[in-house]
């Protein structure tokens, strides 16, 4: 092990702080695990991997990639299996902190790579999965920013990177209350890859170096459309026996209601219209159904009947990884957790499909992005439920509309491409050993 770099007084308090806050807060970790376990049964499972418990012996030579959840897994998708390609040698972590997350991995590379939950940012915790995977680099997607695991990644000498890095102007303001440990921390960090100007403007406010900052583009450009995908939606196309398609996707609970009410009125000028409804959260499957009868409409599940039946004036994607196939089967989107401020979800998946996008207003985490789209014409941004509601009755009406849509969102897709090759030279240095192994 290298030797501890000397770490200045301020640093240890401004650490020892923090850390003793974590430790006094660590019981509301299990009130927290039990508390979503009851509505998602699966944090019930493997505590062990949350305190960095292993059963296994230690490994070395292990390339590690943290995806917090689904959509940073989404993300990391083409960067995962170019890394594969270009090293197969390696042995490939990829850690998150949700369920639905770790599903996807399994889900996309079954027992292909490792997976396992990145423990919670306690001292011990961390120094304990660090020491058990002796990662030869750290590959953090997005604003994942936790000062122990990156402190504890400088002190081990693993160099740190922040991948496909993005930080709304929000997130900027929320780690404004530690920003005198976050700022130390992002600069044992290697290098920042952002998103856009904006993003990389925002780290440097937070605290990185210029010199260690880079704009890269955004990886979700480089999103590769399943090679099934034309044979998926012609056979959900024709289970729809040629009705009027829209799809609500990444739906929230408090955006629930404002979709029956939607789906009521645009079936009012479009009688055999047929939602596909993908809600945001596992647990929320069950209930998105429940309401859709309650409203008083034939209702089938993927997990069930998977495909639509000829009834039906809802089918809910209640199944994971599916969702940019069913995009291809709609006429047009509604992309959801812009209703409320959550900030939006991957508006690049319905565009590289070839599906017309209507979102709600609330677009933080994808303010680039949706502002792209909509310049282009690929994008519609309604102000509230109501304008949503008016744009998908019109886009349904009007078929020229949404090809002019389609289009535009197509074309927009394929000139972002380019962050994957950017982010893998980027990596060069590291996979091919040529580069220090300690960090800034």
């Amino acid at each position: 092990m290298p030797p501890t770099p000397r770490i200045d007084v301020f640093e240890r308090l401004l650490r020892g702080l923090y850390s003793a806050a974590l430790y006094a807060l660590a019981p509301i970790t299990i009130y927290h695990l039990i508390w979503r376990g009851f509505r998602q049964p699966a944090y019930f499972q493997r505590w062990h991997e949350r305190y960095a418990m292993y059963r296994d012996a230690p490994q070395t030579r292990t390339l590690w990639v943290h995806a917090v959840s689904v959509g940073e897994v989404n993300a990391a998708l083409p960067l995962v299996q170019a890394l594969r390609r270009g090293r197969p040698d390696l042995r490939l972590l990829v850690t998150t902190i949700t369920p639905t997350g770790s599903e996807r991995v399994r889900s996309l590379w079954k027992d292909e790579i490792e997976h396992v939950y990145l423990p919670y940012d306690l001292p011990g915790a961390v120094g304990r999965f660090l020491d058990h995977y002796q990662p030869m680099a750290a590959l953090i997607m997005e604003t994942e920013l936790w000062p122990n695991l990156l402190f504890g990644c400088r002190d081990r000498g693993v160099p740190s990177f922040i991948l496909n890095a993005r930080l709304s102007a929000r997130s900027l303001r929320g780690y404004q209350v530690l920003a005198p440990l976050i700022s130390r921390a992002l600069r044992t960090v290697r290098t920042v890859a952002a998103q856009s100007h904006a993003d990389a403007r925002r780290f440097i406010r937070l605290g990185a170096r210029a010199g260690q900052t880079v704009e890269t583009g955004n990886l979700k450009y480089d999103v590769s459309v399943p090679e099934a995908l034309p044979e998926f939606a012609a056979q959900c196309r024709l289970h729809a026996a040629g009705r009027p398609v829209w799809i609500a996707a990444s739906t929230h609970e408090d955006e629930e209601a404002a979709v029956i009410s939607i789906h009521r009125h645009l079936r009012a000028a479009h009688p055999d219209l047929l939602l596909l409804w993908a809600p945001r959260h596992p647990e929320r499957f069950r209930a998105v159904a429940e309401h859709a009868r309650s409203a008083g409409w034939p209702v089938s599940t993927r997990s069930r009947a998977r495909w639509p039946q000829p009834s039906d004036a809802v089918f809910v994607i209640d199944t994971l990884g599916e969702l940019m196939n069913f995009y291809a089967c709609a006429d047009v989107a509604f992309v959801g957790g812009s209703l409320q401020p959550v900030g939006g979800h991957n508006l690049l998946e319905p565009a590289a499909t070839g599906t017309a996008i209507v979102t709600g207003p609330h677009l933080h985490n994808f303010a680039e992005i949706a502002h792209r789209l909509e310049h282009a014409g690929a994008l519609r941004v309604g102000a509230d439920a109501d304008a949503v509601e008016r744009d998908l009755a019109q886009l349904l009406a009007d078929p020229a509309a949404r090809q002019r849509m389609v289009e535009a969102g197509q074309a927009l897709v394929e000139t972002g491409r380019g962050a994957l090759a950017r982010t893998m030279a980027l990596l060069e240095p590291v996979l091919t050993g040529r580069a220090e192994l300690r960090s800034p």
